[in-house]
């Protein structure tokens, strides 16, 4: 039997709800909350939220998804896209699957409702949430935004620039249908990467104190764009290499931590530029853990 149960959110209480949690996951500024009466306008005008619910009597918030329709602008003119802006899962759930439960849940209604790109925003110095966002959902990323948000207050983003990554979630493509099916496709690690000719551009040191160090990075000249991972051109497949752990590190070290803010801003804003998308993440654990960003030029997505 499987520890929660999900389902649609339409009602003050259960939006309420929502609310509290959300103090929960972000906590350390009440200006950041999305209040009750915000989310009741979005969910009566299309837009969607999904909760988590414990199994048994109490039924206790674990976690919610939730987003909004919007449009985004191609040479043809507007088109319809949902815009999911906040996943949040309680605490005591992160690393149980949750995350991923809600978002396949999200990709199941959005596709109902005739729409096939959701994009959303994320840290991308995060770890967990690019494992979760690149490797196990499927999205691609080849925007970034410097500050984004302006000064957030809450105690996950007070102190940084809110730099940001903004993903695209295609979700009627095979790419996306493998990662999410029953049986998903067979995880790649760094072993298979660097087997098929990836560089890492920015391969960290660590200092005295255990944490790693962003170095210059010298960043490649676009490479032919193959079809696969075994016959792309010996350079087009990138590694970046971000903390394991940042959110450990900037309690640590909030210097180091802007460090890797601007470290990683002079990297992908000219990777995009010239071509490369975000396509997949590695996480390697163990006593000192490392976490790659895997990115491939134009349109070869494997």
């Amino acid at each position: 039997m499987s520890e929660w149960t999900l389902r649609i959110l339409d009602t003050p209480g259960d939006l309420a709800a929502v609310e509290e949690l959300q103090r929960l996951v972000w906590p350390g500024s009440e200006t950041e909350v999305v209040p009750v009466h915000m989310l009741i306008a979005v969910v009566h005008n299309g837009g969607l939220v999904i909760g988590a619910f414990g199994a048994g009597d109490t039924g206790q918030m674990l976690g919610f998804v939730y987003g909004f329709p919007g449009l985004y602008f191609t040479p043809d003119g507007p088109r319809p896209m949902h815009c999911s802006h906040q996943l949040g899962v309680h605490p005591d759930y992160r690393n149980s699957g949750l995350g991923f439960a809600l978002k396949r849940a999200q990709w199941q209604m959005v596709r109902h409702q005739g729409l096939d790109r959701v994009t959303w925003t994320y840290d991308p110095l995060l770890s967990r949430n690019a494992h979760l966002n690149i490797a196990k959902l499927g999205a691609v990323c080849n925007t970034y935004q410097q500050d984004v948000y302006g000064d957030l207050r809450d105690g996950l983003n007070k102190g940084l620039p809110t730099d940001r990554f903004v993903v695209d979630w295609w979700v009627n493509t095979k790419r996306v249908e493998r990662r999410l099916s029953i049986k998903a496709r067979r995880r790649l690690d760094l072993a298979h990467f660097l087997a098929a000719g990836a560089e890492i551009i920015n391969p960290t040191k660590a200092g005295e104190d255990g944490w790693p160090k962003p170095v210059s990075a010298v960043i490649p000249e676009p490479a032919v764009r193959g079809e696969g991972i075994g016959d792309q051109g010996e350079d087009a497949l990138l590694l970046v290499e971000i903390p394991a752990d940042f959110l450990a590190l900037k309690t640590a070290d909030p210097e180091l931590a802007l460090d890797w803010r601007l470290h990683s801003r002079a990297l992908f804003d000219p990777l995009f530029e010239q071509g490369y998308l975000v396509t997949d993440f590695v996480h390697l654990p163990g006593t000192h853990p490392r976490s790659f960003y895997v990115l491939s030029h134009g349109e070869s997505t494997f």
